[in-house]
């Protein structure tokens, strides 16, 4: 089987033959995040004093698209994203997990901190690079290499802000994410660079997991954001949140070992439904966009991407202090660069607790 690597080295030859540069594209796992609004789905609050979210979310990406559509293992062979890299790898599944415990303390009505810490468990199986021209024995059995991935992700500090109104429903949100995850990846000289996840068996024994798969990116991020809901009729609240993430320093910074995560924005609007006072069905429609990842460490043909989910779900309070929701985020509209392993549908448990 021949590595991404060596596919990678071609490709760069090519281009300097050429005189100019490949254009770079996109990012192939954060394009299926999770991007469920859980503040909107637990109701903002004003109370001061400490609450405990407990929440695992579960992706199963087992289809192969294309723009707006599916495509096959031959597509992404003889039709490559980027026609210089002269074919591409044919990824089968990848499974995510993710359990985030978020811990958030409210000083008063105007002022908050959250700590989110996830927790990574991910499986990944790919069938790896093929040059032109597609044949079938490349998707064998026999050619399938997988590994798993399991771990701290990037921890995140977010500081909110909500007096700018009487009501206290318009807010603000800035912190940064930490690489506080395993990340890295194979350089350009084949050395192993951070601490990456390896496969574990197959073809690509030994080789490192792609670094966008890694349990974290090695990168510091900004990130900001704001929300604002209102009610809307006597038993219908609505709402609007939005945040954009963007790595302003990376761990993985060296000429043939770089790597950084393309900028993210998410939107989300929703509705409540408030007439039973402990069962709150509601819906979200929620829209993530991700640039481009870059450096040589990045997939780079296949990691750009617009989506938007229509989430269904619900919130019951079991107690005063205690709640859990639901969701199931089903996508309505996908346009993704390059070849990426997209879900059919995503799931969301959460429990929430006033301490």
């Amino acid at each position: 089987m021949r590595s991404r690597q060596q596919l990678r080295r071609h490709a760069a030859l090519a281009g300097l033959i050429a005189s100019c540069a490949m254009p770079q594209l996109a990012h192939a796992c954060a394009t299926c995040g999770c991007t469920l609004s859980t503040d909107a789905a637990t109701g903002y609050s004003t109370m001061s004093g400490w609450r405990i979210n407990l929440d695992y979310t579960y992706i199963d990406q087992n289809q192969l698209r294309h723009g707006r559509g599916k495509a096959t293992a031959e597509q992404v062979v003889n039709q490559p994203a980027n026609p210089a890299l002269g074919g591409g790898e044919i990824e089968k599944s990848t499974t995510n997990r993710y359990i985030n415990l978020t811990a958030m303390y409210r000083f008063n009505a105007d002022w908050g901190v959250n700590f989110i810490v996830p927790y990574v468990i991910r499986d990944h199986s790919t069938y790896g690079t093929q040059l032109q021209p597609y044949t079938s024995t490349e998707t064998a059995p026999d050619q399938l290499s997988s590994t798993h991935v399991s771990g701290l992700g990037d921890v995140k500090i977010l500081a909110g802000y909500q007096g700018f109104l009487p009501t206290h429903n318009l807010g603000v949100q800035f912190g940064v994410k930490l690489p506080t995850g395993n990340y890295g990846g194979q350089s350009a000289d084949g050395n192993l660079v951070g601490r990456p996840v390896t496969f574990r068996n197959g073809p690509g024994l030994g080789q490192s997991l792609d670094t966008d798969l890694q349990a974290g990116t090695g990168s510091t991020d900004l990130i900001i954001g704001g929300y604002y809901y209102q009610p809307v009729s006597q038993d219908f609240d609505a709402f609007a949140s939005a945040q954009f993430q963007a790595a302003v320093k990376e761990n993985l910074n060296r000429p043939g070992a770089d790597y950084r995560p393309g900028n993210l924005t998410t939107v989300s609007v929703g509705l409540r439904y408030e007439a039973h006072a402990n069962w709150v069905p509601q819906v979200q429609l929620n829209w993530s966009h991700k640039m481009a990842d870059q450096g040589f460490l990045a997939d780079v043909p296949d990691t750009e991407g617009t989506v938007a989910y229509l989430s269904p779900g619900f919130s019951a309070s079991l107690s005063r202090n205690l709640q859990v929701y639901a969701f199931v985020q089903v996508p309505i509209y996908s346009h993704l660069h390059g070849y990426q392993l997209f879900p059919g549908w995503t799931g969301t448990v959460g429990v929430s607790m006033k301490l």
